[in-house]
């Protein structure tokens, strides 16, 4: 059993830990849009062509799964591959059905990249659940940046959720989705920063859960693999970015 798992960049990592948690004998195929990152700050079109190639690319190593390990990929070309691959393509989406579920009397802030949060499945989202006036978004590419270049210093990382949260008063939420696969990197600076009433959650294992109910149900969820773990930048090995990774994933 082959699956693939595409991001941006390093966010898809936090997906690829829940992956192998659950189906620690697959072979996982990681592929990294390196050389175009960020995509939650660029315009739609130029980033769904990037996303169009990296699927392509993905297609070709004979993948039993895509998971689309990126809430901004998804939310603007998920359902146009499905309409040209037919190997299941598992997509993110910002985990907020769960936080209003469970939000108690409080309200919900869902932080996520610009692009992510300006979509159309985005507010649909919100306008299904009947939740736009208990949710609220808050806009945190830098994070993006931050991880890509592997800063996970704590003092920065804070000051900077610091900087951004004060717009808000923490104490009328009950939750803070993290809607960018890059954002549990820095759950514990998340902590540091609001009230403890607050549940921090991601949308990653109900994502891996899909993945694998679906796979059952074609039948290759016993198919396993040897457990390898291949490394892609933009079509490319990169022996260093994949040790880096690995690093990221002990």
């Amino acid at each position: 059993m082959r699956i693939g798992i595409f991001d941006s960049g390093v966010g898809g990592i936090t997906v690829l830990r829940e992956a192998i948690n659950i189906l620690p004998d697959a072979d996982y195929i990681y592929y990294a849009d390196t050389e175009n990152v960020p995509y939650g700050t660029k315009e739609k079109e130029v980033v769904k062509q990037y996303i169009f190639n990296a699927a392509s690319f993905m297609a070709k190593k004979n993948i039993d799964a895509l998971v689309i390990a990126c809430n901004t990929a998804t939310s603007i070309a998920v359902r146009d591959l499905r309409g040209i691959y037919d190997f299941p393509i598992i997509g993110m989406e910002p985990a907020v059905k769960p936080a209003v579920e469970n939000r108690g009397n409080k309200k919900v802030l869902v932080t996520a990249t610009e692009l992510t949060l300006k979509e159309e499945k985005f507010h649909n989202l919100i306008d299904k659940l009947d939740s736009r006036d208990i949710v609220d978004s808050l806009p945190l590419s830098k994070l993006v940046e931050y991880a890509e270049n592997f800063i996970f210093d704590n003092e920065i990382i804070i000051k900077y959720l610091d900087e951004q949260l004060s717009k808000y008063d923490l104490e009328e939420y009950g939750t803070i989705v993290l809607g960018c696969t890059h954002f549990p990197f820095y759950r514990e600076c998340f902590k540091k920063v609001v009230p403890n009433h607050i549940d921090i959650i991601d949308g990653n294992i109900g994502t891996v859960n899909h993945m694998r109910n679906l796979l059952a149900e074609k039948e290759v969820i016993n198919s396993y693999g040897k457990g390898s773990r291949t490394f892609y930048s933009s079509g490319k090995e990169d022996k260093e970015r994949l040790k880096r990774y690995l690093d990221i994933l002990e």
